[in-house]
């Protein structure tokens, strides 16, 4: 294809991760990647804003369902109007998702070209990023697969690194690809940094859709016949694509890297000096944060004394520490995590340990997020549960009822429009009402400011699955694990 100044790239964003070793900020329910680790943007803000400029076409989005409404909203935050938010009933790693991707740009575009992105790094300098994306766009336009290599600063072991071979004729700035190497042990990275010709693996790539296509139908036929029947079979979902779920579980799971770019003769890297950091663990965001003359790296409410080297980040209440060296501390309302910082890769061990122990704080924060704003438990008992509820100017929760608990609503702040079995209300500040066990109701907010209440709940189960909906604006049903209250 001819690559012209008139041609847009197509960002495709893969936002399924977990980030379990970023517990316990990062949780499955709310993973990093919605999660303001560097600034005030979430991470899928920063990674959506690289590629808001002229050149790009609007994102499309590939996530995990349950996270749908968290996506929405945070791309509404910028004004992003994505192309279209694909939903994973689950993962299957990084090749399906470009595929159920490179098959819905075919279906408008034939020369379409997506750069693929995880959408949890970090890029310091943008302009760098910008300018290997112009040059790797000529070289995909060819036919090359295209990724991008960081060039390294250290034998960083916790990588996946790329061999550089001959620069490609005619493309300043990209060469082929001679292997594809695994994490290595320290002896090795230390050889890869000498040699000058090894480059981080970024997992960021850039090819045309056909291409992708083509050489994953040559490597897992499978993979693309089922990730083609995801698709095909898809709903309609309000603004979303539901993928068909019974299809999309056909698919193998692989990454681009196995199933594509090792076998291809194609594959091209565009070295690039970009500030790239996978912020896969605390220590990542120890290399990256700002430090003190100590080397201490902290957020939030903190008081140190006689530490060094450490990373420190309080997000509720005050956080502590003294006489310690290469630590990283994490607090938040419900836990704390403290770990040797050479170790933080451990902490998926951790929450491998609460899953299988049946704990909820390795999926769910104390603050949960719904379509309409968020709740947050506050105190519980035997038979009453008090949360603080918020809800977005605009935001309504369903027409529903519980059968087993009774809830009484007191306003803070903003204005509350109630409906009880045929009765519609309006509560203001320091007024309240009481919603029956059994009867319908509805709670929304007709005001352009936040609505804040206390809810207490109190009933002989109370539990988030007692609920019956009648009507909902988010095209929620009742089975829908995400869509509680």
């Amino acid at each position: 294809m001819a690559l012209t100044p008139e041609t847009k790239i197509t960002p495709v964003i893969l936002s399924g991760g977990s980030g379990s070793r970023l517990w316990p900020l990062s949780r499955a329910d709310y993973p990093k990647q919605y999660l303001p680790l560097l600034g005030a943007d979430t991470m899928i803000q920063e990674t959506a804003r690289r590629v808001a400029g002229a050149r790009f076409d609007a994102p499309l989005v590939i996530c995990n369902e349950a996270h749908r409404f968290i996506v929405a909203e945070q791309l509404r935050q910028h004004a992003i109007d994505p192309r279209e938010i694909i939903l994973e009933p689950f993962g299957k790693n990084t090749a399906p998702a470009a595929a159920v991707a490179a098959l819905s740009l075919l279906a408008t575009a034939e020369d379409a070209l997506m750069l693929v992105m995880p959408s949890d790094n970090a890029v310091a300098d943008t302009d760098h990023f910008l300018a290997a994306i112009d040059k790797a766009a000529a070289a995909a336009a060819d036919g090359a697969l295209v990724t991008f290599g960081v060039t390294p600063d250290r034998p960083e072991t916790g990588y996946g690194y790329i061999q550089a071979a001959e620069p490609l004729h005619g493309r300043p700035g990209v060469r082929a690809v001679a292997r594809f190497q695994e994490k290595p042990d320290a002896a090795a990275a230390a050889a890869y940094l000498a040699a000058g010709d090894y480059f981080w693996n970024s997992g960021i790539f850039l090819f045309s859709a056909q291409t992708y296509l083509a050489e994953l139908t040559r490597t897992q036929p499978a993979m693309v016949a089922a990730c083609r029947a995801a698709l095909d079979g898809s709903a309609r979902d309000l603004t979303f694509c539901r993928l068909a779920v019974a299809a999309f579980d056909q698919s193998p799971s692989d990454s681009i890297d196995y199933a594509v770019m090792e076998h291809t003769q194609t594959a091209a890297v565009v070295p690039v000096e970009m500030g790239w950091n996978d912020v896969g663990a605390w220590g990542a965001l120890w290399d990256i944060a700002e430090k003190d003359a100590h080397g201490n790296a902290v957020q939030g409410d903190v008081i140190l004394h006689d530490t060094a080297n450490a990373y420190v980040r309080a997000e509720h209440g005050l956080v502590a520490v003294a006489g310690l060296d290469n630590v990283v501390v994490v607090a938040t309302d419900d836990a704390v995590l403290v770990v040797d910082r050479a170790r933080t890769q451990d902490v998926k061990t951790l929450v491998d340990a609460l899953k299988n122990a049946g704990r909820s704080e390795q999926s769910a924060h104390t603050t949960v997020h719904r379509p309409w704003g968020t709740y947050r438990g506050i105190d519980r008992g035997a038979r009453f549960q008090v949360k603080r509820i918020v809800v977005q100017p605009g935001g309504q929760l369903s027409l529903q009822m519980h059968h087993h608990r009774a809830e009484h609503w007191i306003v803070v702040s903003g204005a509350a429009r109630v409906t009880c079995g045929d009765q519609v209300s309006i509560l203001r500040e320091n007024q309240s009402t009481y919603i029956p066990a059994g009867e319908k109701h509805r709670l929304e907010n007709p005001g352009s400011e936040p609505l804040y209440l206390i809810e207490v709940q109190s009933g002989s189960y109370l539990g988030e699955d007692d609920i019956v909906r009648f009507e909902d604006g988010y095209g929620r049903v009742a089975a829908d694990p995400a869509s509680e209250d």
